[in-house]
């Protein structure tokens, strides 16, 4: 059984930064893909950043060279290190993991940027 959580989510001054952390109950290399998405109040939620399998990542293009996700192979764990926060970049944000045509979510965690 499949299950995700995601921890790390804050309140983030300017200039701060944080790495939002995603536990898989199963071994991620199942997964064909790991990605984090994000949504704000009354938005649609958008995907802010992926890996593949074979440890391809793409990102948002208002994220790129700010945010990066990476995983932890040994530990069943894939992260979204969070620099240079802006206001618009506060969200919940969620663990997604994908595997054949079958995706899994965690339950979220909220990261705030005041303005």
């Amino acid at each position: 059984h499949v299950q995700l959580g995601e921890s790390g989510g804050g309140l983030v001054q300017p200039g701060g930064s944080l790495t939002l952390s995603c536990a898989s109950s199963v071994n991620i290399f199942d997964f064909d893909s790991m990605a984090w998405y994000r949504q704000a109040p009354e938005k649609q939620r958008d995907l802010v950043a992926t890996i593949t399998v074979g440890g391809t990542t793409s990102y948002l293009d208002s994220v790129k060279g700010r945010l990066t996700i990476f995983r932890d192979n040994a530990n069943q764990m894939v992260f979204l290190q969070m620099n240079e926060l802006k206001p618009d970049d506060t969200a919940v944000y969620y663990c997604n993991a994908k595997m054949f045509r079958n995706g899994y979510w965690g339950q979220g965690t909220q990261v705030t940027r005041p303005s």
